[in-house]
C-alpha cells in the first residue's frame, strides 16, 4: 500500500493492504507493496521482519492510526537497546498488514435498544454500511433489504417475524457460512446457526448489562453474520496472500533473517493462518522466530493437541505448533476488562445451545480471554504479564499465556479494553519473545 512515517520519530514502515477476496492491492505509485518491501529486506540486508496485523478496523486511515501507536511503542521501546546484543547485527523492518475487518462500530453497540438509532440512518446509507461490510452480492442485498426494512419499523419485537426469520437463513447461507466442531476452521467452529436462540440469547445478554450494552434487538442476529464473516475473511487472507508472501519472503532471503508476528483480534486469525497456509496444511521454508496473539479473537481449542469434548480432535492451527511452525515461542494476552473477546466472542459463538465447561474451560470462548488451552502442561505456561522492566525467560517451542489484566485495562464502550495494547508493557512481551532463548544462542555463539 505505501510506506508511512510515523508522526514526530522518523520511524518507518510499510503498509500492505489486501482485499476483503484475500488478494494484496496494487494501487500503490511505488509499486506492488510486498515486492517493494522484499526488495527492501534484500538491499537494507534486513535482519528482523516484524509484522503486526491488527483486528477490527474497516479502513486504511484507520489502520495506519493503530499502526502508528503500535509500532511506535514497539520501536522506541527500551528493550531495542538490547537487540544488538541479542542478535548481533540488528537491522529491522516493520510491516503493517491492513484488511477490512469491521463487524460492527461501538456505536451500534450503546444502550437503549436502538442498534446505533437505526430509525435516524437513511435507508442507502445503512444497507450500504452493511453492503460495504458483508459483499455486494445481489445474494446478500435482498435479503439484508427484508432484515433492515423491518428493523426500521421495529427494532426491538418480542419475537422475530417469520419472514425476517427466513431472511438471516437466506444471509447465512449467502455469506457461505458454516458450522462444525470446535476442530473446525475459525470461521466454522460454531453451533448450527439458528436466527431464534441468537435473537434471544442476545437479548437476554443485553438485559444481564441493565441497558449499558446492547448486543440484541432484530439486528442482533445480524451482527453475529457479520462477525463470523471477518472471521471468514481473516482466515481467506491469511491462507491466501500473506502465506504467499512470507513463503516468498522466506524464499529471496538468508536463514540468518528472522522473521516475528503480531496479531490483534481478528488478526490473530490472520497470523495464524498465515504461518498454516490453506487448511492448515501448508508449507513454509522455515519456521518463523516468534508469534504474538495479543487478545485473541479466535477459540482457546485452535491450537489444541486434544480438545477436551466428545468427537471434537485437535484445533484447527494444532499443526502450527505440532509442525514447530515457530522457531520461539508462541506468547498470548488475556484480560478481564476485554469485553469483545469476553462477552461477545462467546455470545457469537452459541448460535444454538448453552455453553458447556470441561476443565473448568468453557466450549467457547476466545483466546483473550483463556489463553491458548489444550496443549500439554510441559509445552504451556500460564503467567503474569510482566512490567516493562521485568526480564522473561522464554523457551524456544514452548506457548506462554500471560493474563494482562493489570495493564490492558483501560477502554469504554462495548469492546473495554480490547484495543489498549500499545503499552510499554505489551511491546515489551513482544520483544521477549523476539528475543527468546534461541536467538540469546545464536547471538553468543556469533560472538
Amino acid at each position: 500500500m505505501s510506506l508511512e512515517t510515523i508522526p514526530g520519530t522518523g520511524i518507518e514502515y510499510g503498509l500492505i493492504s489486501f482485499g476483503a477476496e484475500g488478494r494484496e492491492r496494487f494501487d500503490d505509485p511505488a509499486g506492488r507493496m510486498s515486492q517493494v518491501l522484499m526488495d527492501r529486506v534484500k538491499q537494507d540486508r534486513i535482519t528482523n521482519v516484524f509484522f503486526f496485523c491488527h483486528g477490527w478496523k474497516g479502513d486504511v486511515t484507520a489502520a495506519r492510526e493503530q499502526y502508528n501507536s503500535w509500532i511506535k511503542a514497539f520501536a522506541t521501546s527500551a528493550d531495542i537497546q538490547k537487540a544488538p546484543e541479542v542478535f548481533g547485527e540488528f537491522r529491522p523492518l516493520y510491516i503493517g498488514l491492513h484488511w477490512p475487518s469491521l463487524p460492527w462500530g461501538d456505536e451500534e453497540l450503546a444502550g437503549g435498544g436502538d442498534f446505533g438509532a437505526v430509525a435516524a440512518v437513511a435507508p442507502d446509507t445503512l444497507l450500504n454500511r452493511y453492503l460495504a461490510r458483508l459483499g455486494n452480492q445481489l445474494e446478500i442485498r435482498a435479503p439484508l433489504e427484508i432484515i433492515l426494512d423491518e428493523a426500521r419499523r421495529n427494532i426491538a419485537p418480542e419475537q422475530l417475524p417469520p419472514h425476517v426469520r427466513q431472511a438471516y437463513l437466506d444471509l447465512n447461507q449467502a455469506l457461505g457460512l458454516s458450522s462444525g466442531d470446535l476442530g473446525a476452521p475459525p470461521d466454522a467452529d460454531r453451533e448450527a446457526f439458528d436466527p431464534d436462540e441468537s435473537f434471544e440469547a442476545a437479548n437476554e445478554e443485553s438485559a444481564s448489562f441493565g441497558g449499558g450494552l446492547n448486543l440484541g434487538g432484530l439486528l442482533g442476529p445480524l451482527r453475529q453474520l457479520s462477525y463470523w464473516t471477518m472471521k471468514k475473511r481473516a482466515r481467506t487472507i491469511g491462507e491466501g496472500g500473506l502465506h504467499e508472501f512470507l513463503s516468498a519472503l522466506q524464499t529471496a532471503t538468508s536463514l540468518d533473517t528472522r522473521i516475528h508476528l503480531m496479531g490483534h483480534s481478528f488478526g490473530t486469525i490472520v497470523v495464524s493462518a498465515m504461518l498454516g497456509g490453506p487448511s492448515a496444511a501448508g508449507e513454509l521454508p522455515r519456521p518463523v522466530d516468534s508469534v504474538v496473539l495479543v487478545q485473541g479473537a479466535v477459540s482457546l481449542w485452535s491450537y489444541a493437541a486434544s480438545i477436551p469434548f466428545p468427537g471434537a480432535g485437535r484445533g484447527y492451527f494444532n499443526p502450527i505448533v505440532a509442525a514447530r511452525k515457530v522457531r520461539g515461542p508462541i506468547v498470548t494476552t488475556r484480560s478481564k476488562w476485554d469485553k469483545a473477546v469476553g462477552v461477545c466472542y462467546p455470545l457469537a459463538s452459541r448460535m444454538k445451545g448453552s455453553v458447556e465447561f470441561a476443565a473448568g474451560l468453557p466450549k467457547y470462548g476466545g483466546i483473550g480471554a483463556f489463553g491458548i488451552q489444550g496443549l500439554p502442561d510441559n509445552t504451556r505456561s500460564e503467567i503474569p504479564m510482566a512490567a516493562a522492566t521485568v526480564a522473561y525467560d522464554f523457551e524456544d517451542g514452548k506457548v506462554y499465556n500471560l493474563d494482562a489484566s493489570k495493564y490492558i485495562c483501560q477502554g469504554k464502550g462495548a469492546s473495554g479494553a480490547h484495543s489498549d495494547i500499545a503499552g510499554a508493557e505489551v511491546a515489551h512481551a513482544i520483544w521477549a519473545a523476539a528475543f527468546g532463548r534461541g536467538a540469546r544462542g545464536r547471538a553468543a555463539t556469533a560472538v
